[in-house]
């Protein structure tokens, strides 16, 4: 019995990721995730209560292990900040980084880009910009605490600024590119956007 739910579960799962890449969440249905895994509508909803929660397991594992690794980068360039490094010295490769990261959950960020509006999920891109802002604030914050210069930039370009950098790097996503041309992608992003912030908030050219 454990065996044969199992099998009616990854089922539904495959037949989920199917229907929400087909035709994107809000136009999904239950029936048709039912029909694809050859389970009743009854089976069907004695494994997922809905179809949001539904869409949710199949990316919020993801999604939260993205924000993990997200922080666990910022706390490594806090560390060399305490031990005398810069900024940006990590984030020097980051859209790589999140690039080989997305790709490496491809079909999950493909739900979470390209699918998810209508699901707690369809800010999901401007929520991760929001991050990335937050992120860049405190780094200022310590810079200017020991003494670095810094040039402070008005909150709605760095808003601006910040979510640029981020869309870019999901475009990859929007259009389709394969992994090798993202990653590509993803290095010609950081030889752009690092010298940039180097000149806007250090000055430096």
């Amino acid at each position: 019995m454990a065996e044969q739910r199992r099998n009616s579960h990854e089922r539904i799962v495959a037949a989920a990721k199917t229907e929400f890449q087909r035709c994107g969440f809000k136009e999904a249905s239950m029936r048709n995730i039912a029909v694809l895994a050859g389970v009743s509508a009854s089976a069907l909803y004695k494994h997922f209560p809905s179809k949001d929660d539904m869409f949710a397991s199949l990316v919020e594992p993801v999604r939260a292990e993205f924000e993990r690794e997200y922080r666990e980068r910022e706390r490594r360039e806090y560390e060399e900040m305490e031990n005398g490094g810069r900024m940006f010295s990590e984030q020097t490769g980051g859209c790589r980084w999140a690039m080989g990261f997305i790709y490496s959950h491809e079909e999950e960020f493909r739900l979470l880009v390209n699918c998810s509006d209508g699901t707690l999920y369809e800010n999901f891109i401007h929520d991760t910009a929001k991050l990335e802002e937050t992120a860049t604030l405190k780094f200022i914050r310590e810079l200017q605490k020991r003494g670095d210069p810094v040039i402070e930039l008005p909150e709605g370009e760095l808003h601006l600024l910040v979510t640029t950098q981020v869309e870019a790097i999901f475009e990859a996503l929007k259009h389709g590119f394969p992994k090798e041309e993202a990653l590509h992608y993803a290095d010609t992003l950081d030889r752009f956007f690092t010298p940039g912030w180097l000149n806007v908030m250090l000055g430096e050219r």
